[in-house]
């Protein structure tokens, strides 16, 4: 809580003074986050791992039905992403990131770059190393990074409340363990099981489907009464029957 305290001080010390997003930050300047500082403003047409972090901090924005790209490419669906991002928190729905959009994404964000609802324990109950999955560790906990923030969204537009998470990644020997399926999204660090809570478990998988999970699994399918399943596979397969999708 302290650090996040501080890193909103220093925001608005940054924007009392004039800082200008798009200079490059110097020597001494004081940086807004411990995870990562966004020196420019971004707008359609920019391109470079800036925008790639500004992607994946977008990815439960896309629309329904649809996924953001993560490709560091400033494109008129990053801008629309924007653009429901800025909406949903209420500031000027421009697509154009600029401090009101880094200061709140600041906000959202610890130091480890996790969104401040949701953790990588949370995410990996199973191998605190990533390892022994389907993909290398390194991958695997990029892929559950992008997941929190999808979760993140999700959370913020059924009115952030929380949202439990009962299983992320899984080695397969923890896979096996379980009875997971041998192709398990699990196994690749973005599949989530999400337990009921304040929400239902059909609210959230048809909540989930405007923000940009591929895959849906829900009551009705089978194995998914008790959870909702959501992951980034390859296309689009959305099953939770008894709640009509």
């Amino acid at each position: 809580m302290f650090g996040r305290a501080v890193r909103l001080l220093l925001s608005v010390v940054m924007l009392a003074t004039g800082l200008v997003v798009g200079s490059v930050a110097t020597a001494g300047t004081a940086h807004a986050d411990g995870c990562y500082t966004w020196t420019r403003t971004l707008s359609q047409g920019a391109s470079g791992a800036d925008v790639t972090q500004l992607q994946i901090r977008l990815g439960g924005y896309p629309g329904q039905g649809s996924v953001l790209a993560v490709d560091g490419a400033f494109g008129p669906a990053t801008m629309a992403a924007l653009k429901r991002f800025q909406s949903a928190y209420g500031l000027s729905a421009d697509g154009v990131a600029g401090n009101q959009t880094f200061n709140k994404l600041y906000a959202l964000q610890d130091d480890d770059c996790t969104p401040v609802h949701f953790s990588y324990a949370e995410l990996n109950r199973c191998n605190s190393t990533w390892s022994g999955g389907a993909v290398a560790a390194a991958t695997a906990r990029s892929n559950a990074l992008r997941t929190m923030w999808k979760l993140e969204a999700l959370r913020h537009a059924l009115g952030d409340q929380p949202i439990r998470v009962t299983s992320g990644f899984r080695s397969h020997a923890c896979n096996d363990a379980v009875g997971g399926a041998s192709g398990s999204r699990h196994l690749y660090g973005d599949g989530a099981d999400l337990g009921a809570g304040p929400h239902s478990l059909c609210t959230l998988a048809k909540q989930a489907r405007n923000h940009g999970f591929r895959g849906i699994l829900g009551p009705g399918y089978p194995g998914h009464n008790d959870h909702t399943h959501v992951d980034h596979r390859g296309s689009r397969y959305w099953s939770a029957p008894t709640c009509g999708i």
